[in-house]
């Protein structure tokens, strides 16, 4: 059973083709008729109910078929017709006599009237529709994946996540490329019906007069019944899937059916019921017009908007009244809520991370406002713990009167260490410097990389996603920002509760190994300092076992908490190695000898560490030489790296992180030998 219902489909088909060639009786004619006008209107109601268009991607699959399906029918009819004298079923007579009605010409015309309609009307500007549809959602692909993109290595999305999104966009391209071609069937189907009706009429008569027994108008009578009710009964379910298409191809994503949307967005308008009515009721008093109708749909219409904005303003009070309840509930002075010692102790807390909102971002980071800023920090926090082994501890959200309407500030345990600005009915086009073409917006600069942005319209996002740029809606752009600082800050937002909480996830598969590292070899500020100084260069921390382990080997005559750190980056050749190589080779700057044994001379120790002193005339060279050699190859390496020595290498580090704290430093021990090391440039005196 279950494999007939598999192969259904295909066996319908040839069917259907088999239909064209043998001969059909009327019994069975006439429940293929009834099939297709049932199929018609099962795709018509489909199209109205789905969300999107993805939901019913086979459509232009079905369209052929459904064609198909109907010119078979056409040409089993034909053949009946001619054949039994006009006689093919109940169906086609029964639609011919309704529409006739006894007078040919007006039957015939109604039927012309209706090809016209969907030729014309429906066909011809859901085929249009299809075609700039495809056209723009192709030119559209590149910005849309680039947007995807953006928000994977943002962590708004998981990589499950992107991977559904990149197969959505290719499937929406492939469904509007197959619409583009299918309509051009539906197009197709309207020609012949008016062919295959012409020749059923015009043939019948040379028919019925060529093997006589009847007169003209008898004949004429017989076969303009069976012509038009054949054709009827052919163009109404053709002029239902019509219909579908262009419901099809004219449907934006949406969060419910076309009959939801509808009523909803109608309900939020009371006013323009009311003002309808008000037209109705003043076109009573053109003359001739018939009163009793105008009359009848003016109150229906001013009933139905006055019920529709008193239940609005029921629904605003019941809100106002709710944020009245709420403020009656709190303390009526600063100085009522303070006699509580305990609420004093509320002003001294400081939150590890907090954003601050001007009002006019309020609608966009607040849940009961229709805002997800908690899901996507949420979604970021999960993506951060799997890729860097750190939980991101909770982020309060404030607003602040302070600052203008549409500014945000990020606050690191109290202190604001970035700022940026939000146009919320906007959208940020960022430039990623191939475009194709320009749009109109405000210009900016992206607050997360400083690339230079534009805030555009909505009515502009399809055009700038055409010519090349990325764009992200404005909270994308806010949490965009926000992972950026957790990730420069992750060394200081790592707490001695969190290291305690790391140290107990690794005591439940390696219990022994922490015992003995932890405190016995080093201290659990000083893992905390090690475990900082991995995340502060971006190194993931969470293979904390390998860390452990190279702890314990080198910890018991190594107490510098900075020569552990280089003793574990190498243990750690393989995760450094795979987050900076790309595509089996990385690319770096090297430092020429003469370099490295400067930096090495000017190592100085004392009671607190050590510390490098250097000529600042040697500085300024080697800085200068080593920005210039980032400006050349800044095409050709988006981070710049520069390899170094294992002994020079954290001292280098320290001593750029003044000039260019985004550079990475890497040691020839830190990279795994799988990899090619492709020198780009070299810095010397």
């Amino acid at each position: 059973m279950k494999s007939i219902l598999n192969n259904s489909i295909s066996l319908f088909i040839i069917a259907i083709i088999l239909m064209i060639i043998i001969p059909l009786p009327p019994f069975f004619l006439d429940l293929m008729f009834i099939i297709n006008i049932a199929i018609s209107i099962i795709i018509l109601l489909t199209t109205m109910y789905i969300k999107e268009a993805l939901e019913f991607s086979v459509f232009p699959s079905l369209l052929l078929i459904t064609t198909l399906f109907r010119l078979s029918l056409n040409v089993s009819s034909t053949r009946l017709i001619m054949m039994n004298g006009g006689e093919a079923g109940a169906v086609i007579a029964t639609f011919g006599n309704f529409v006739l009605q006894g007078n040919a010409v007006v039957g015939f015309i109604i039927f012309i009237i209706i090809v016209l309609v969907q030729f014309v009307v429906i066909t011809k500007g859901a085929e249009r529709v299809a075609e700039v549809t495809a056209r723009f959602t192709l030119d559209a692909m590149p910005g849309k994946q680039m947007a995807i993109d953006a928000d994977l290595s943002s962590g708004i999305i998981t990589e499950s996540d992107a991977k559904r999104r990149r197969n959505n966009v290719q499937r929406e391209a492939d469904f509007y490329g197959a619409m583009d071609g299918a309509t051009k069937f539906v197009k197709g189907d309207s020609i012949m019906s008016i062919l295959i009706t012409s020749i059923n009429f015009v043939g019948g008569i040379i028919i019925g007069m060529v093997q006589g027994g009847s007169t003209f108008t008898e004949v004429l009578q017989t076969y303009s019944i069976a012509t038009v009710g054949d054709g009827l009964v052919s163009q109404i379910p053709a002029l239902l899937i019509s219909t579908a298409t262009s419901m099809i191809v004219t449907r934006a994503a949406s969060e419910s059916s076309l009959n939801e949307d509808l009523i909803r967005q109608i309900k939020s308008q009371p006013l323009v019921l009311i003002i309808s009515g008000i037209v109705l009721l003043s076109m009573a008093l053109i003359p001739g017009f018939p009163i009793p109708q105008v009359l009848t749909l003016s109150a229906i219409f001013l009933i139905l908007g006055s019920s529709l904005l008193k239940l609005n303003n029921n629904f605003i009070n019941k809100e106002i009244g709710t944020a009245e309840k709420t403020e009656e509930s709190q303390p009526a002075t600063e100085e009522e809520y303070f006699r509580n010692i305990d609420n004093i102790y509320e002003l001294i807390q400081i939150d590890p991370v907090e954003m601050e909102v001007g009002y006019s971002l309020i609608p966009l980071v607040d849940e009961s406002s229709g805002g997800n800023f908690i899901d996507r920090v949420v979604m970021f926090r999960r993506q951060f713990a799997q890729e860097m082994g750190m939980v991101v501890p909770s982020v309060r959200l404030r607003d602040n009167g302070y600052l203008n309407p549409n500014e945000y500030a990020i606050k690191l345990k109290g202190e604001e260490v970035a700022r940026g600005e939000l146009l919320v009915e906007y959208f940020l086009a960022l430039d990623p410097g191939n475009l194709t073409g320009d749009v109109d917006g405000i210009e900016t600069i992206e607050p997360a990389y400083g690339i230079p942005s534009k805030w555009i319209t909505k009515d502009k996002k399809e055009l700038a996603e055409i010519y090349g740029y990325t764009v992200i809606d404005p909270l994308s752009v806010l949490i965009t920002h926000l992972s950026e600082i957790i990730k420069i800050h992750a060394n200081e937002l790592l707490s001695r509760q969190d290291l305690n909480q790391l140290l107990s996830n690794v005591r439940k598969i390696n219990e022994s190994l922490v015992d003995e590292v932890v405190p016995g070899i080093v201290s659990h500020g000083n893992l905390q300092k090690i475990l900082g100084n991995l995340l502060k260069e971006g190194i993931p921390i969470k293979d904390l076992e390998t860390i452990l382990e190279t702890i314990s080997d080198y910890g018991t005559s190594v107490k510098d908490t900075e020569m552990l750190t280089e003793y574990v980056r190498q243990s750690l050749r393989r995760t450094i190695t795979h987050k900076w190589s790309d595509g089996g080779q990385i690319r770096v700057i090297t430092l020429s000898t003469e370099v490295e044994k400067l930096v090495l001379n000017a190592i100085n120790k004392d009671n607190k560490g050590s510390y490098l002193s250097i000529d600042p005339e040697l500085l300024q060279k080697i800085v200068s030489q080593l920005l210039e050699q980032i400006s050349n190859l800044k095409s050709e390496i988006n981070i710049p790296i520069i390899l170094t020595s294992p002994f020079v290498r954290g001292y280098f580090r320290k001593l750029l992180d003044q000039f260019y704290p985004k550079a990475v430093v890497l040691s020839f021990n830190e990279i795994d030998n799988s990899v090619q090391i492709q020198a780009l440039g070299n810095i010397a005196i």
